[in-house]
């Protein structure tokens, strides 16, 4: 249907369109005479409704209301633009349009320029000077035209184009720079002619602008006090969802008991972003700010009262956060800020009153403590959950930290409930023991809150980045006060809908999470059900109690099997039995050296394949290096396996016939140890070596599934504080690096579970075991992967390497772990 393809029916009409637009720079139909009858017309506006041509007088009269319309003059060729000031048209003000004044005063200099969405426009411009008229800069308001400034203004804006760029900046995120160029380009495209450069002040009007908004938007100027009355924090767009006691909680709230007082609680989340840097440039008395802490901004003066405090961070007992350990070292020549700092809703994504910062230098505590202490002062809940990147880290000593801060600052803790958080997308870079204790998944009263609201609002003002990091200090927290209050505001407007959009899934995902939960627990005792829940109460209740999300099985780990082995074989040394055929290596020992040589053979063949092409002679000394201490160890490994192992010397004698002759003359990543696994079944081999290679090899398939856990989580969170911090291309290339070499250890991780996989299914036909491989069953490239949705948002499917971290063999105990976890997951989805 042609309707569906609209550009292919455009397409046929095309040289139309194009002709049509060529017949307007043209006069068209001419006519002789103007409306009047009295010329002949030779004038047209641009601006104007149709194309009608009109002569002078016409023209003149016809704008009278209209002074900033461009005009067009056709000079018997083709038409050239004029000015209505170049035409005589003066602009009087204090008056009606068309009503004479007595006492006019023109301009300063006759050169006033007024800033319309048409373009920059030079006007003949009277002011009134009859002894009722008002202040210069007041005539000019009440005609809509913003001056430039109050004594003597030469320039104005108009509130259209005030308007334009205001909501244009938030949408777009168009620097002034750019906009205001844009406008120059509609007077002259061809560059031919100069035009008034007011672009500074242009500048200041836009600034006093957007603060006059946000003191209309918080009702300021109704005030009998007047703006000096203004408190901090008062022009902020508040969350209208968040707990204000005397406006949306009801009276007497904080009496309720604690199984009810949790509706009033209030989530934040906090966060640094090391993209809305500041130069170095411009001082505060040069550049002060206009809102002064009376948005989202806390007042600088303030802060200086804890500068002096320093803020050590103490070793981190959780992963690497580099997010902070590389922010804290960031270099910051020629920045006066590298970054800023928030405190959000965490429910609602909005910008808290008095919780953004500048950080001087990195994420250090002394920034982020201050901001949340800030922003708090505006609430007097009882209840409060923090979400935070690392807040496993920073939680530890903040009540010490916040006893060095001024007391204004201080909450009465004591008498409140805190409780910290690792945001959703971040907790899947966290060691385990995080995991559990910081989830929001499996806390009470927290619905799917994911504590993400920070990011979500950096996509946003990201973009303003480049524009506001050249601006002084007081224009920079003005400009970014003002985008935080548009975000704010937008989310206030679309809150019925998010609310709504949030209850339907809820609805969705509880239905099919109770159906879940139902399902698992028809396949268990329902005693056991009962003690378990019993269990989940009482850690909610108390989480010094035993975390029952916690599996009660201690990780079977390689170096765990070997102190168990040389454990075994000390006992029976003291028993009188020795089965040891050489004096310093053991069965036990001769199988755990062998599966180390086969580690690193492969590390070496790895790095060989990856050495490169040219060289140094450093790194061929470093390389052969290797390669001999390798042969060696291998020599005198193969000369005790002789021992415990006489067949193994068959095999290699074979090898010598077919052409290959002994360690020395091999590549020893290519020798071949002979280890039990490695031998067919029917071959004899002491079952005893067979025995501790299984106890080994399974140990080591869980140690390399938990290397491949740590390694996705590290790449994940690398990418992470990469995307939000790193910019240039020195800095990109080194981030890179990091990653593919947390990609290589993670592959490396991966072959040695298939290794050690491949060995068990050869051992398993040997010692008739079964059953292994629904704990360790094969790992395809694509199970390798994040946690992802799962761990997020509580919806879609993980791989199996994450369904348990420590993959014991307790079905029962499998299946508690799970019954809670599932049980947590469908009563978040209620709330």
């Amino acid at each position: 249907m042609p309707q569906d393809l609209p550009l292919s029916v455009w397409k046929l009409e095309r040289q139309k369109f194009l002709d049509e637009t060529l017949r307007l720079e043209g006069r068209g139909t001419p006519e002789t005479l103007c409306c009047c009858g009295l010329a002949a017309p030779r004038f047209r506006c641009r601006d104007c409704f149709g194309t009608q041509m009109l002569c002078h007088e016409c023209i003149l009269r016809s704008h009278t209301r209209n002074p900033l319309h461009r005009i067009d003059m056709w000079n018997d060729s083709f038409f050239q633009p004029t000015t209505l000031k170049k035409m005589g048209l003066h602009v009087q003000l204090g008056h009606t349009p068309g009503e004479r004044c007595y006492n006019p005063h023109p301009s300063s200099g006759d050169d006033f320029v007024v800033i319309d969405v048409h373009g920059v426009h030079g006007i003949a411009l009277d002011f009134c000077g009859c002894a009722s008229a008002q202040i210069r800069y007041k005539q000019l308001l009440r005609t809509r035209w913003y001056p430039a400034t109050t004594s003597d203004p030469r320039t104005a804006a108009t509130f259209t184009l005030m308007e334009h760029f205001h909501l244009l900046s938030f949408e777009s995120k168009v620097s002034a720079y750019e906009f205001y160029h844009s406008l120059a380009r509609q007077n002259n495209n061809a560059g031919l002619s100069d035009i008034k450069d007011r672009y500074s002040e242009f500048m200041r009007m836009v600034r006093e602008w957007r603060h006059l908004r946000q003191l209309r938007r918080a009702g300021r100027g109704n005030d009998p006090n007047g703006v000096g009355a203004t408190t901090a924090g008062e022009l902020a767009v508040q969350c209208p969802a968040c707990p204000h006691p005397g406006k949306n909680i009801p009276q007497g709230w904080e009496d309720e008991p604690p199984w009810a007082r949790w509706k009033y609680a209030l989530f934040i989340a906090i966060d640094a972003n090391f993209r809305l840097k500041r130069k170095a440039v411009s001082s505060d008395n040069v550049d002060p700010s206009l809102n002064s802490g009376w948005a989202y901004f806390y007042t600088t003066l303030l802060f200086c009262d804890v500068t002096h405090l320093t803020s050590s961070v103490q070793r981190s007992t959780c992963v690497s956060h580099n997010a902070v350990n590389l922010a804290d070292t960031k270099s910051s020549y020629g920045l006066a800020a590298t970054g800023v700092g928030t405190v959000d809703c965490a429910r609602h994504d909005m910008k808290l009153a008095n919780g953004v910062g500048d950080l001087q230098k990195g994420e250090k505590y002394v920034n982020m403590d201050y901001l949340v202490f800030s922003a708090l002062l505006a609430f007097t809940v009882t209840m409060i959950n923090v979400s935070y990147d690392i807040a496993c880290q920073w939680h530890k000593k903040l009540w010490t930290r916040m006893e060095g801060m001024p007391s204004r600052l201080h909450i009465p803790r004591d008498s409140m409930t805190i409780r910290f958080f690792v945001p959703k997308f971040h907790l899947k870079a966290h060691i385990d023991a995080c995991q559990r204790n910081f989830s929001f998944n499996w806390s009470k009263h927290v619905g799917r809150t994911d504590g993400e609201a920070p990011e979500r609002g950096w996509s946003n003002i990201n973009r303003v980045a480049t524009s506001t990091k050249e601006m002084g200090p007081g224009s920079r927290r003005d400009t970014l006060d003002d985008h935080f209050g548009d975000w704010n505001w937008k989310k206030v407007t679309s809150l019925g809908r998010t609310l709504l959009r949030k209850i339907r899934n809820a609805i969705k995902w509880k239905k099919e999470h109770e159906e879940g939960l139902a399902e698992l627990e028809r396949t268990i005792q329902p005693t056991l059900v009962l003690q378990w829940r019993k269990e989940v109460e009482a850690w909610e209740e108390d989480n010094s109690q035993p975390n029952p999300f916690e599996s009660r099985y201690a990780p079977i780990t390689q170096a765990a099997v070997r102190l168990q082995l040389a454990e075994l074989e000390a006992h029976e040394l003291q028993a009188g039995v020795n089965v040891s055929l050489h004096t310093d290596v053991s069965p036990s020992r001769l199988i755990t050296t062998g599966i180390d040589l086969q580690d690193q053979q492969q590390r070496l063949k790895t790095d060989i394949a990856n050495a490169s092409l040219h060289p140094t002679d450093k790194q061929k000394t470093t390389m052969q290096t290797r390669v001999t201490t390798l042969h060696r160890r291998l020599d005198a490994w193969a000369r005790v396996q002789e021992l415990y192992m006489p067949i193994v010397s068959q095999f290699r004698h074979r090898s010598s016939e077919a052409g290959v002759t002994n360690t020395a003359q091999l590549k020893p990543e290519a020798f071949k140890l002979w280890l039990p696994s490695e031998l067919q079944p029917t071959v004899g081999c002491d079952n005893r070596l067979a025995e501790h290679e299984w106890d080994l090899r399974h140990a080591q398939a869980l140690d390399a599934l938990n290397e491949v856990r740590s390694h996705l989580r590290l790449r994940s969170h690398i990418h992470i504080y990469k995307d939000r911090n790193v910019r240039g291309q020195a800095a990109s290339t080194r981030a890179q690096a990091l990653i593919e070499g947390v990609e290589l250890r993670k592959c490396a991780s991966v072959d040695k579970y298939r290794r050690a996989r491949n060995a068990l299914l050869a051992l398993s036909h040997r010692l008739n075991r079964s059953g292994w491989d629904i704990s360790l069953p094969p790992l395809l490239d694509s199970q390798v992967r994040p946690m992802g949705d799962m761990e997020r948002q509580g919806t879609g499917t993980i791989s199996w390497i994450w369904l348990d971290s420590h993959v014991d063999n307790s079905s029962s105990e499998n299946e508690r772990v799970q019954d809670h976890q599932e049980n947590a997951t469908s009563l978040r989805s209620t709330m």
